[in-house]
């Protein structure tokens, strides 16, 4: 059994912000403690500000729930280092001012980790390296962020204003599903009951979502979820130029090769796989055929203006000079 007060009530602090309910028998296992001191600790957590609420009963229990402000949060080492590695990340993000309180809160938490955690923090942090986002890129307000991720969860109807990429500025109103964050920007998938049918909306070209107070029923988003159906939607460039290669690979072996490829398998032999892809100039067409050949040896048929690019595309590419 735990004899320190505050020991034990971080303990229990810490399964109680798993926001489930805790029977207080369980809890009392968990803490090698008796009922009766649970229900101490308990009111020792009331009186430093944290909202516990409790069921009575012969199946009684207690759960943490919101209150009028934030308390202090216990984490373990994971979740420590998760956050740490988070708010990096979101200092980066495209949301209006969300970069210096990022900052600040990652300053916070940085202060309080041991060593150890420092450590991994800091290796996570050299190994990976995001782009940050273009200067003239408009960020995306956290109201409208704020409210549309409501009113996914709630699904509620959302109506606001939208300017297009064609300049054409329209006022619409939708089902909201998902919000996708890629290539540094912040989309919106949802149904356009104007339109009938599934729409991407950029939240940076939306101004002032208010939800409606309709609801709707969820629908199966289409092509294969939401991040699918927005890489799809913002990959829409139109590809016109086509290319005929063939890979000296069995087509099961080549799934991952050729699944974010713009390509059409036109044959199919023993060890052998003839594609047609897509791509928008002859420069991007060389560039798809050298990524195909990190899958499988691959040889260009045609057109000869796509073949010669390849051909100098492998002379440039000099290998690295073995000790």
């Amino acid at each position: 059994m735990s004899t320190d007060p505050t020991g034990r009530a971080l303990s229990l602090l810490s399964l109680l912000q798993t926001h489930r309910f805790w029977p207080c028998a369980e809890l009392a296992r968990r803490l090698d403690v008796t009922e009766r001191t649970v229900r101490r600790d308990v009111d020792r957590l009331r009186g430093l500000g944290y909202p516990v609420g409790a069921t009575s009963g012969r199946y009684g229990g207690y759960r943490l729930e919101s209150g009028a402000h934030l308390p202090p949060l216990v984490v373990d080492d994971d979740e420590a280092v998760a956050l740490a590695v988070g708010l990096g990340c979101a200092a980066v993000a495209a949301v209006d001012g969300m970069e210096e309180t990022s900052l600040r809160a990652l300053a916070k938490v940085e202060s309080l980790l041991p060593h150890r955690l420092r450590r991994r923090v800091a290796a996570l942090r050299t190994s990976v390296t995001p782009v940050p986002s273009s200067t003239d890129q408009d960020g995306v307000d956290p109201g409208s962020l704020s409210a549309l991720a409501a009113a996914c969860r709630d699904h509620e109807l959302v109506r606001f204003p939208y300017h297009a990429g064609d300049g054409r500025h329209t006022r619409r109103l939708v089902e909201p599903h998902r919000l996708v964050p890629a290539d540094h920007r912040w989309y919106l998938v949802a149904w356009d009951r104007d339109r009938d049918d599934w729409r991407t909306f950029r939240l940076d070209r939306l101004a002032r979502p208010q939800a409606t107070g309709g609801r709707f029923a969820p629908r199966e988003i289409p092509r294969g979820g939401a991040a699918a159906f927005v890489a799809q939607a913002i990959g829409a460039i139109p590809r016109e130029r086509v290319a005929t290669v063939v890979l000296d690979a069995e087509l099961d072996d080549l799934a991952e090769v050729l699944r974010w490829t713009d390509h059409e398998v036109v044959g199919t032999a023993t060890g052998a796989v003839v594609v047609q892809v897509r791509g928008e100039d002859v420069g991007r067409l060389a560039l798809t055929v050298a990524r195909l050949a990190l899958g499988a040896p691959v040889r260009v048929v045609g057109p000869d203006e796509v073949a010669r690019a390849v051909e100098r595309l492998a002379a440039h590419l000099v290998p690295p000079r073995r000790p």
